[in-house]
């Protein structure tokens, strides 16, 4: 994030940015800086406009790591103070600047970047979640797994894969350029496919066993690392969830439904851009395979919401009532393109997730929210704050987000990954990209959908 500039903080009449200084920025695009004055001027609260100020190009100015390689572009973005890649955080990072790519040649290029690592990614293993920017090693390097030294971390997350589809998909439907689509990212939209059927372990385990010498239970699988036991169903194993967390039972729902919408989308590329008729069908049947069995496993009675989307189901019948504030999440569903936000069952999912029957929904006298096991218990995370505004159509049900965002923000102007739902001062990770992008995102929808809600008084 860097040291920035010295503000008066928040209860001051004045908010100084806390941007680094511009010769000290890691990338600077012009359109970006221009939509930032532009949203500012739109918003009524100060501090509110001084936070989109700070969060929105958090992940241009302190994360990217841009050069040409072989004469392509090749863009490394490391996740804020963890320097190293996350496919997932990397997608959800970059993606609100995907709409400003046309009118900006360098951002374009940058975030070209971005889908070709990822590429190069997935072709040096396609169950790892997180990579180093070259053969560095690092700290999981005695993971019990087939560990590379280009690798970070090697916890098989489905959504991970499904980030890479989502933002080559966007990137194409926002620039129009198919030219990314070439041999390397054929060959890894081909090896993600085979991955998700791999991990569908319909004739045995597969080849992924992930273990760790930890005394943290969620850092390490069970069963010698292949998880705890499922039958074979349709749905794709995920040993661990969006928040790194092993699953309890590896049918995780949310990743499910997103498996299915990125299956969708390369059925659209290859079957208009690239003419593959038959990878297409292949990517389709995939999709509906998926769905047919996330509809039949997924859906739990709840003893108080009725017929909801579980977490995580197992084949067996066993179904787990919760959800994470990472994403993908129950919550997020309609942000991911994984259903309407006016679907029946989604809207009674929404309302048992946003309450107290779910075990990681938190309220304290700062705000409430939804954490995980993740950093424990009473820790909310801005990133499920933000995510019920982007997914809520209701004026004060998203005016209520912002005034818990500029509360907990304990006066740093940025995003934290959690803070306690009694204490914003008690936070973890000071610097976290993906949570103030996704601030940034969420304020430029409003401006764009919603304008009149920031012209209110929070």
């Amino acid at each position: 994030m860097g040291a920035g500039i010295a503000t008066k903080g928040p209860s001051s009449p004045e908010f100084v940015s806390r941007r680094p200084p511009v010769d000290k920025r890691a990338f600077t695009s012009e359109a970006i800086e221009a939509k930032i004055a532009e949203v500012k001027r739109a918003i009524a609260d100060e501090e509110l406009a001084w936070m989109f100020e700070n969060c929105f190009p958090n992940t241009l100015d302190t994360t990217v790591r841009f050069q040409m390689r072989d004469g392509r572009p090749d863009t490394f973005i490391i996740t804020g103070d963890i320097p190293a890649m996350w496919l997932r955080d990397s997608t959800a990072q970059v993606w609100p600047y995907l709409p400003f790519a046309k009118e900006d040649g360098k951002l374009k290029q940058l975030l070209a970047g971005v889908v070709r690592r990822q590429t190069r990614c997935v072709l040096l293993d396609p169950y790892a979640n997180a990579f180093n920017d070259g053969p560095t090693g690092g700290p999981w390097q005695k993971d019990l797994t087939q560990m590379k030294p280009e690798l970070h971390e090697r916890k098989w997350e489905l959504d991970s894969l499904c980030y890479v589809v989502r933002l080559a998909h966007g990137y194409w439907q926002q620039t129009g350029d198919g030219a990314l689509f070439d041999r390397d990212w054929k060959e890894a939209m081909r090896l993600i496919v085979r991955t998700l059927r791999e991990q569908q372990r319909k004739y045995g385990p597969g080849p992924y066993r992930f273990q760790r010498v930890t005394s943290r239970a969620t850092d390490t699988l069970p069963l010698n690392g292949l998880g705890n036991p499922t039958r074979p169903c349709g749905l794709i194993h995920s040993a661990f969830r969006p928040s790194d967390d092993a699953c309890i039972y590896p049918l995780l729902i949310p990743s499910n439904l997103f498996a299915i919408v990125a299956l969708r989308q390369l059925n659209e590329i290859f079957s208009t851009e690239l003419k593959d008729s038959s990878f297409a069908r292949e990517c389709a049947g995939l999709a509906d395979e998926v769905e047919g069995a996330a509809r039949q496993f997924g859906i739990a009675q709840h003893l108080r919401y009725g017929a909801i989307w579980a977490y995580e189901v197992d084949g067996f019948g066993n179904q787990l009532f919760m959800d994470d504030a990472n994403v993908p999440s129950l919550l997020s569903l309609p942000y991911l393109g994984c259903c309407s936000p006016d679907e029946a069952i989604y809207k009674r999912t929404r309302a048992f997730v946003l309450s107290e029957e779910n075990p990681y929904f938190f309220r304290g006298t700062a705000g409430e929210g939804i954490g995980g096991p993740h950093v424990g218990l009473e820790m909310i995370w801005p990133l499920s704050i933000i995510m019920r505004a982007l997914t809520s159509a209701e004026d004060a049900e998203t005016q209520k987000c912002l005034r818990m965002l500029k509360k907990t923000h304990a006066g740093t102007g940025f995003m934290h990954e959690s803070f306690h739902r009694d204490d914003p001062k008690r936070f973890t990770r000071a610097w976290f990209a993906w949570a103030n992008t996704l601030f940034g995102e969420l304020i430029a929808k409003l401006h764009r959908e919603r304008p009149h809600v920031l012209r209110a008084t929070l």
